[in-house]
């Protein structure tokens, strides 16, 4: 697997969000789009490309069977194996929709790209599976028929390699760490957080709001927005329910800044003592959109 310097793939990304942001502006018409219109754009992608970069560092991967062929004639296959085939339960599957399912479970770290992915499904794994003859499944069988498999995958990889966007992100506090050492930064990003919060005419808010000021803030402290990783959303349901933010009453606007600082401090504590590490696999696929004439741009 080797690591690439992604010049190529960030054109191609950035060519595709440049093209779907002029299509926006244009309303999906076939028009010309002014010189200004194109700068505004894309200063806005790429300063929304450096943040996001800066957030989650991407590496390009190119997956060519080596690193899988390693892993499958390596020490831990085996013990790997036999852990999978006891997560998945075969008892009511066919020996090929075991493997399958087993492949899904493999990393890119052991090699194997995105299997759920439908290009390599249709392309890498379905042809592995081609001219197999299905038996009875076993712990024994699987493990005989999933490396014979397995490195068929290898092969095709070998034929046509496979390109994996690969990112990796570990929400240990730090962020807010840092943030709640700085008074003045943390007052700033309060109040940014609060600007499009209703109040009432006694400039109250209601508690139901720190959920959304919380996901507006969440990234300038190192955590995901609600809904994007699960284990961490899993911890902020936690925090939030033992101080009853969904309970509606209304509070003052220094109340509400103490109760989402306590907020973020009680989230910081979990991290710190059980750090949330994800990781994310995207394959890039080719070719580049076919229409341009978006990218016409008028004197």
């Amino acid at each position: 697997m080797d690591h690439q310097s992604g010049d190529g793939i960030w054109k191609l990304t950035l060519f595709r969000n440049v093209f779907q942001v002029l299509k926006e502006f244009t309303h999906g018409k076939q028009q010309k789009v002014s010189k200004t219109g194109v700068k505004e754009a894309l200063s806005d992608i790429l300063l929304g490309m450096a943040a996001g970069l800066k957030r989650d560092p991407i590496v390009i991967l190119r997956m060519d069977g080596e690193d899988l062929l390693e892993f499958i004639n390596g020490p831990s296959y085996e013990a790997e194996m036999v852990s999978i085939f006891s997560q998945i339960g075969c008892e009511d599957a066919s020996l090929r929709d075991c493997i399958t399912k087993a492949l899904e479970k493999l990393t890119v770290d052991q090699g194997m790209p995105p299997s759920l992915d439908s290009w390599v499904m249709r392309n890498i794994v379905e042809p592995a599976l081609e001219s197999w003859d299905d038996k009875p499944v076993s712990q024994e069988t699987f493990l005989e028929e999933s490396k014979k498999v397995a490195k068929r995958v290898a092969q095709n990889l070998k034929e046509e390699p496979v390109i994996v966007a690969h990112s990796e992100n570990t929400f240990d506090g730090s962020g807010i760490k840092r943030l709640l050492s700085n008074k003045f930064e943390l007052d700033k990003l309060l109040n940014v957080g609060l600007e499009n919060v209703p109040k009432d005419r006694n400039g109250k808010i209601s508690k139901e709001y720190l959920r959304v000021v919380l996901d507006v803030v969440a990234p300038s402290v190192g955590l995901p927005q609600i809904g994007a990783v699960e284990q961490m959303d899993k911890v902020v349901a936690d925090v939030l329910n033992r101080i009853d933010a969904d309970d509606g009453n209304m509070i003052k606007e220094d109340e509400f800044k103490k109760l989402l600082t306590e907020i973020m401090g009680s989230i910081m504590l979990q991290l710190e003592g059980n750090p949330i590490s994800v990781s994310t696999n995207s394959v890039v696929h080719e070719p580049l959109p076919s229409s341009l004439s978006l990218l016409q741009a008028s004197t």
